[in-house]
């Protein structure tokens, strides 16, 4: 009988990780240690799965088209080229960061993302009560975002939004549409970098990337029935399990 786990695990990790996109981000959380499970490196498994969530990604940023326009006083173009530029360097950056690295790294990155997912609302909130920031710390943290977009990418999205809500004072719905065209361009520069330099593997990419279709469709039709808090508590489950036994494989 033949052995459909290696295609039946990134496929129903896919439908997982485009499920939590569409609800609310962090689908790497799902779609990460499935591949690292079925034996590929830390670097070669991120690398396999952004670019297996890229048409996902790709599909929000056009479904929000209509809403686009200058975010915080700066022009969406320039903000399209930083994200681009950092997004080509921060996937460079894995590509040259070696495996046994990028283990001790992960689980730091993981953490990051769950504190903002957890507590980056109230961060934002917070700060913009007591600061008053200009287009120039937008177009840095933009390069930031875009940097860390293309090297790892784990919640970025709700980190975009905690730093948007921040830095341009705007709603949270406002915020889909620029928010979702950033993270699509910075996962086409990563996907243009990593599929250049070999470092996809499309065994497991090719059935993730169809769970992930079918999940961000069913996770859309979803969230119109689930209530916020249920969609958040599933976000900071999935997240913190997965920090954790990052941290246990790393320094256990």
């Amino acid at each position: 009988m033949p052995n459909l786990l290696p295609l039946a695990l990134p496929f129903a990790a896919g439908i997982v990780g485009g499920a939590m996109n569409a609800l609310a981000g962090g689908g790497t959380f799902a779609t990460l240690p499935a591949l690292i499970a079925l034996g590929l490196p830390a670097n070669t498994a991120n690398a396999t799965s952004n670019v297996a969530l890229l048409p996902g990604a790709a599909a929000s940023a056009w479904t929000f088209r209509g809403e686009l326009g200058p975010l915080g006083g700066v022009s969406l173009v320039m903000l399209a080229g930083l994200t681009f530029t950092g997004a080509i360097a921060g996937s460079l950056l894995l590509v040259w960061t070696p495996t046994a690295t990028f283990d001790l790294v992960i689980p730091w990155l993981l953490l990051f993302a769950f504190l903002v997912i957890a507590f980056g609302k109230q961060a934002s909130a917070w700060l913009h009560e007591r600061v008053a920031i200009g287009p120039r710390s937008l177009i840095a943290a933009q390069t930031l975002l875009g940097v860390y977009g293309g090297y790892f990418g784990g919640g970025v999205g709700l980190i975009t939004t905690a730093v948007y809500g921040l830095l341009a004072g705007l709603a949270p719905r406002a915020l889909f549409a620029p928010r979702t065209l950033m993270l699509g361009i910075a996962n086409a520069a990563a996907a243009l970098v990593f599929v250049g330099f070999g470092m996809v593997a499309w065994a497991a990419c090719l059935p993730m990337l169809a769970g992930a279709v079918l999940g961000g469709w069913a996770g859309a039709h979803l969230g119109l029935r689930l209530p916020a808090g249920a969609v958040r508590s599933w976000t900071l489950l999935v997240t913190a399990v997965t920090t954790g036994v990052f941290f246990w494989r790393a320094y256990g």
